[in-house]
C-alpha cells in the first residue's frame, strides 16, 4: 500500500500576473528595489519591540542592533556597538560609537541602549523580559559605555540578544504605557537606519533612504537604492512571474524550477549557481510523540530513520535546491558544523536503507501477523500512524508524501494528514499529534545552543510552544543543554565537549528525526540591479534574506554593494 507522490517541477512558459495595486506615486525603477518574500498580509506594525509581525525591513533596515551577525563568516560585526567583551566572567562591556544620531536628529547613547534593554525588566510582555531572571543590573558608565552585570551569565542567550535586540529612542519611547510598548503599531517611527518609513499601502511597504545615517560618515557605508518597495506576497506562483518579468529585483519566496531560472537565460541569479543554488535556512525535522507507542521506543525510531528516502525529498519534491541534513541536523554553517562529531556519526548515525529498516523492526518484535503487509507491535496490537503538515504549504505535503511511502514500503502503516495551520499547530503544540515536519525553532544562528534548546526545551509541559513537542523527558540532556548555555563561546574545547556528549544521546535515543535543510530562498532578477549576493568569484558575500530577524545577517550590508545593471 502506497501513497502516490507526484511533483512537476517546472518553470512555467505564460506566467498570469494578477494585478496589483497601483502606487499613487510613479517612483524611478532604476532607483527603486523592488523585494518579496517575506510579507503575506498588508503592513501594520512598525514596532521593533514585538518582533514578530512587524512590516518587513523594521528591524535592519528601520531599526538597529548592537551588532550583526554573519553566517557565512561565523563572526559577530560591531555595529550600533563600537565593540563589546567580557571584562570578567559575570560583566559584558558595550562601547556605542560616538556621533551617531536618531532620524529626528537626536544622539543615539548608551542611555537609549540602557532604556531598551531595561524595558524586560519593566514590562513583563516584552520579549526579552526573561532575560532579567540572570541579568541583576545596567550601569551607564559615561554617554558611550555601558556595563551590564550578570548573576548567572548565560553566554549563548546573551551573544544573540547582541545582535537581535532592535534599540530604540529613549526620548520617544520613555513615556509609552506597557500596551503601547508591547503592542502598539509605533506609527510615525523614528529610528537609526538606512531608511526611512515614507509610505505603506494594502500590497507593499515603501521606505526611502535616510540622508543622515550615521554608517555613511563612520564606516563609509552608503545603501544604493533609494526606495526599496518590499510587495505583499499573493502566492508563490504570482511573485514567480513577476520576477520572471522584471517587476521584482530580490525574491525570498520558495519558488519552483529555480535550475531552469538560472540557467535559462532568463537573467535570474541564485546564490549558487548549480545545486543546491540556496544556502541553508534552518533544519525540517520529523517530530515523533514520545507519549505514544510505538514512538516511545528508541529502536521502532531508529527503524522509521532508516526506512526514509530523503534524496526523494531532495531531489523530487524540491528538484535538488536543499540538501539532505546530517543526523543530527546542524546545519551546514562554520558556526555550528565545526561541533558535529563525525566519530559519533559515523558509529550511531542513520541514512537511507529500508533493508536494515526491516531487521531493526524484526528484532524488536515488530511483526506483520495479519498478512496486511503492515507491522504490529509486539503485544500484537495494529500500528497505525499519521503525519502531518498544515495544508497549503505544498512542498512539505510533498515531502510527507514521501515519508509515508517510505515507511509503508517497510511495514510501517503511517498515513499523510493535512489539516489547517490553526489545526496542525494545536496538535503539535497539545501534543495530540502522531509525527508532524516542523522547523520552527531550529533556524540560523551564531551558536548551535539555540537548536538545542529548541529540540530539548525543558520543562514539559501541556502546551509546548517553542520546541521538544515531541515531549523527550531527559534530565541528563536539559542539563547539558543548560551547561551549553554557561559555557564561554571563545572556550570551543569545553563546547565540543557538552556538544558531543548531546550528539551521542541524541543518535543514541532519536527522539527527533532530523531529515533535510530548508533553503534561505533567494532569487534576483539583474535586469535593474546588479552585485547581488551570490558564490561566484568576486561577488559579495552576505547571507541574502530579508524575512524578519534575518536582514542583520546580511541583507543590510549587501543593499551597500548593490549596482546599477548598466554599470557592471
Amino acid at each position: 500500500m502506497e501513497v502516490p507522490v507526484e511533483v512537476t517541477v517546472e518553470v512555467p512558459v505564460e506566467v498570469t500576473v494578477e494585478p496589483i495595486e497601483e502606487p499613487t506615486v510613479a517612483y524611478e525603477r532604476g532607483e527603486t528595489l523592488y523585494t518579496t518574500g517575506t510579507a503575506w498580509s498588508p503592513p501594520s506594525d512598525w514596532n521593533p519591540v514585538t518582533n514578530w509581525n512587524y512590516a518587513t525591513g523594521v528591524i535592519g533596515l528601520l531599526y538597529e542592533t548592537l551588532f550583526l551577525y554573519d553566517p557565512l563568516a561565523n563572526e559577530m560585526v560591531p555595529w550600533l556597538a563600537e565593540s563589546g567583551e567580557w571584562i570578567d566572567d559575570d560583566t559584558y562591556e558595550v562601547k556605542i560609537r560616538e556621533g551617531m544620531t536618531w532620524s529626528d536628529g537626536q544622539p543615539i547613547t548608551a542611555a537609549d541602549v540602557k532604556f531598551t534593554f531595561e524595558l524586560g525588566e519593566q514590562f513583563a510582555g516584552v520579549p526579552y523580559s526573561s532575560l532579567w531572571d540572570w541579568l541583576d543590573s545596567i550601569e551607564q558608565v559615561d554617554d558611550y559605555t555601558l556595563q551590564f552585570q550578570f548573576s548567572d551569565p548565560l553566554y549563548h542567550q546573551w551573544s544573540r540578544y547582541l545582535y537581535m535586540t532592535a534599540i530604540v529612542p529613549k526620548h520617544l519611547w520613555e513615556d509609552r504605557t506597557e500596551e503601547e510598548v508591547t503592542a502598539g503599531a509605533n506609527e510615525n517611527p523614528v529610528g537609526s537606519g538606512a531608511y526611512l518609513y515614507e509610505t505603506h499601502s494594502q500590497d507593499r511597504m515603501v521606505w526611502v533612504k535616510n540622508p543622515d545615517w550615521w554608517a555613511t560618515e563612520l564606516l563609509g557605508l552608503e545603501a544604493a537604492p533609494k526606495r526599496i518597495i518590499d510587495l505583499v506576497n499573493r502566492s508563490n506562483n504570482v511573485s514567480l512571474g513577476m520576477l520572471l518579468q522584471g517587476d521584482i529585483d530580490w525574491s525570498n519566496n520558495f519558488l519552483p524550477g529555480i535550475k531552469d531560472l538560472v540557467t535559462g537565460g532568463y537573467g535570474i541569479e541564485a546564490y549558487y549557481p548549480e545545486a543546491p543554488y540556496m544556502l541553508s535556512a534552518n533544519t525540517a525535522c520529523l517530530w515523533l510523540n514520545l507519549t505514544k507507542p510505538p514512538m516511545d521506543d528508541p529502536e521502532f525510531r531508529k527503524a522509521l530513520a532508516f526506512s526514509i528516502d530523503v534524496s526523494q525529498i531532495v531531489d523530487v519534491v524540491y528538484g535538488g535546491i536543499v540538501q539532505a541534513s546530517n543526523p543530527v541536523g546542524l546545519l551546514p554553517s562554520e558556526g555550528w558544523l565545526q561541533y558535529l562529531d563525525e566519530d559519533l556519526v559515523a558509529e550511531y548515525g542513520f541514512s537511507y536503507d529500508p533493508d536494515q529498516a526491516r531487521a531493526l523492526l524484526a528484532d524488536g518484535g515488530y511483526v506483520d501477523t495479519d498478512g496486511d503487509g503492515f507491522v504490529e507491535a509486539p503485544d500484537g496490537s495494529p500500528i497505525e500512524l499519521s503525519v502531518i503538515v498544515p495544508f497549503g504549504w505544498t512542498d512539505w505535503m510533498e515531502s510527507i508524501n514521501v515519508i509515508a511511502r517510505s515507511a509503508q514500503a517497510v511495514g510501517i502503516n503511517v498515513q499523510p494528514e493535512f489539516p489547517d495551520f490553526g489545526g496542525y499547530q494545536d496538535q503539535l503544540y497539545g501534543g495530540t499529534f502522531d509525527m508532524a515536519i516542523n522547523n520552527f525553532g531550529s533556524g540560523l544562528s551564531n551558536t548551535p545552543w539555540t537548536y538545542y534548546d529548541w529540540l530539548f526545551r525543558s520543562p514539559i509541559r501541556d502546551q509546548m510552544t517553542n520546541g521538544n513537542f515531541g515531549r523527550y523527558d531527559n534530565q541528563e540532556v536539559f542539563d547539558l543543554v543548560v551547561e551549553l548555555d554557561k559555557t564561554p563561546l571563545d572556550d570551543k574545547a569545553a563546547m565540543q565537549e557538552v556538544m558531543s556528549a548531546l550528539q551521542e544521546i541524541q543518535l543514541a535515543e532519536l527522539p527527533v528525526i532530523p531529515l533535510w535543510y530548508n533553503g534561505a530562498w533567494y532569487q534576483a532578477n539583474t535586469s535593474v540591479w546588479g552585485n547581488f549576493p551570490s558564490a561566484e568569484e568576486g561577488a559579495p558575500k552576505y547571507f541574502p534574506i530579508f524575512w524578519n530577524n534575518y536582514v542583520q545577517f546580511g541583507a543590510l550590508l549587501a543593499l551597500t554593494e548593490l549596482e546599477p545593471a548598466e554599470a557592471e
